[in-house]
């Protein structure tokens, strides 16, 4: 009886704070569905709002997953094999370039912004493309993809299966290929996950990078907030949801089906 009293009590509290967390979420997108916010439900149904935020902010959307992905992409270059090297060679030099990669965790991403203006600001052709969003967007985000991947060579004997393979006669990209990466894989896809979740939501850092012909959707969605219909601004909320929710559910089950594989 104890048991199931804790139980229900415990459920009812993971209830009320889901609610706490998805009424709003819910209340913002209804909101870009009706004729009039103010009025409510009553004033009518209409994907008007929807139509003018896509004819507005589409570019806008496209943009933020290129760089999305494109970050993914960056990370996984630099940031597996960099987690490999760190754990494979130890000691002290290893331990401080771990904390130097960490270090943007524990710095405000206005902070990284400001740096990465002081240092390359000057560089007007980089300054207004979107490749500066994304130098930003690697840097803040690269020390998730070092650390999934270091957690899970911290699981199994790498240094081994690396020395094994090469026994064999493997070359060091073959054993890099073959041996390293697929044991990688859970960290690799955990990484993933973060990193494009990280990206696609990064306001801070990715407000003070962007220019006029580089908002991100974070960016976009404060604009409309500030100078837009509130129906307007929560229609892009919509759309957000509509294009985040889904890739990152793909991605989540595509990272659970690598963890058990």
């Amino acid at each position: 009886m104890r048991d199931r009293l804790i139980f229900a009590g415990q459920l009812l509290f993971t209830l009320l704070v889901a609610a706490f967390l998805v009424v709003p979420a819910v209340l913002s997108i209804s909101a870009g569905v009706t004729a009039n916010y103010f009025r409510g439900l009553q004033s009518g149904v209409t994907l008007q709002w929807v139509q003018q935020v896509w004819e507005l902010y589409a570019g806008t959307i496209f943009l933020s997953f290129l760089i999305a992905f494109a970050t993914l992409l960056a990370t996984l270059v630099i940031g597996v094999p960099a987690a490999y090297a760190l754990h494979v060679r130890g000691g002290r030099l290893s331990r401080v370039i771990e904390e130097v990669i960490t270090l943007p965790l524990a710095i405000p991403g206005l902070a990284i912004a400001l740096a990465l203006l002081l240092t390359y600001g000057g560089f007007s052709g980089f300054r207004r493309s979107w490749l500066f969003i994304l130098a930003g967007h690697v840097v803040f985000t690269l020390p998730f993809m070092v650390r999934s991947v270091m957690a899970v060579f911290a699981t199994i004997d790498i240094r081994t299966l690396d020395e094994g393979a090469a026994s064999l006669g493997a070359s060091p990209w073959r054993r890099f290929r073959d041996v390293i990466v697929p044991n990688a894989m859970p960290g690799i896809l955990a990484g993933a996950l973060m990193v494009v979740t990280l990206s696609l939501g990064e306001f801070n850092l990715t407000w003070m990078l962007h220019t006029p012909l580089t908002k991100t959707l974070p960016v976009g969605l404060a604009d409309s907030y500030a100078s837009m219909r509130l129906e307007v601004a929560s229609a892009y909320t919509l759309i957000f949801f509509i294009m985040i929710v889904p890739l990152l559910v793909a991605m989540q089950m595509l990272a659970d089906r690598g963890q058990k594989s």
